[in-house]
């Protein structure tokens, strides 16, 4: 039997893909749910940690483990692609109505900032991986971590909406080497020459 709280993030993500964002008021999250407005605040502070934990738990994992010295640079960051590609497919269709209204989108923005959550938190957690690996000698000391992270994150977004686009939110997943070949034009400017990309693992 499901519990209350996993009822409640699956009708959030249940309105977010067929309704938008905007739809989602508490009130019809709860009632889609089957339990109170109380029951839902006893779960989670506020809608804004709701549809955070429904990304986090209802969707695909975007940035991989991503733990420093480990497995190696290369698979770390084609593993976090291919989980962001999936990522994006699938949020699309829960984000598009927040993207057309000015309102709800400020408020979202509002309500986000308050977990220092929102779509820059892949790029920053790419950005720290790379820093830490930097400092492990895997990434070259003159990397531009930050313009590497931004680059790759821009092409998973550009990349996962054109697969949704052309075959929906659960359309085929995406190959690995999809990931991979957005990842190798920014190997050269990351990793070392002649260096060992080994790690633990």
């Amino acid at each position: 039997m499901t519990t209350a709280r996993e009822r409640l993030l699956d009708a959030l993500a249940e309105i977010m893909r067929t309704r938008g964002l905007a739809e989602a008021t508490t009130k019809e999250i709860a009632r889609l749910a089957g339990c109170s407005e109380a029951l839902l605040y006893k779960h989670f502070r506020d809608k804004e940690e709701l549809m955070l934990s429904v990304l986090r738990e209802r969707m695909p994992p975007f940035t991989h483990r991503l733990l420093p010295g480990e497995d190696t640079v290369t698979g770390n960051l084609v593993a976090t692609v291919h989980g962001g590609l999936r990522f994006y497919r699938r949020a699309f269709p829960m984000m598009a109505g927040m993207l057309v209204q000015p309102r709800v989108l400020a408020a979202t923005r509002e309500s986000l900032g308050k977990y220092d959550a929102g779509p820059q938190e892949p790029v920053n957690r790419v950005t720290a991986y790379l820093d830490a690996e930097r400092d492990l000698g895997r990434v070259r000391a003159d990397a531009d971590t930050s313009a590497v992270a931004a680059l790759l994150v821009g092409a998973t977004f550009q990349q996962g909406f054109l697969l949704f686009f052309t075959a929906g939110p659960e359309g085929p997943d995406p190959a690995e080497e999809d990931a991979a070949r957005l990842v190798r034009p920014l190997l050269p400017s990351l990793l070392p020459e002649g260096g060992s990309e080994g790690g633990r693992g």
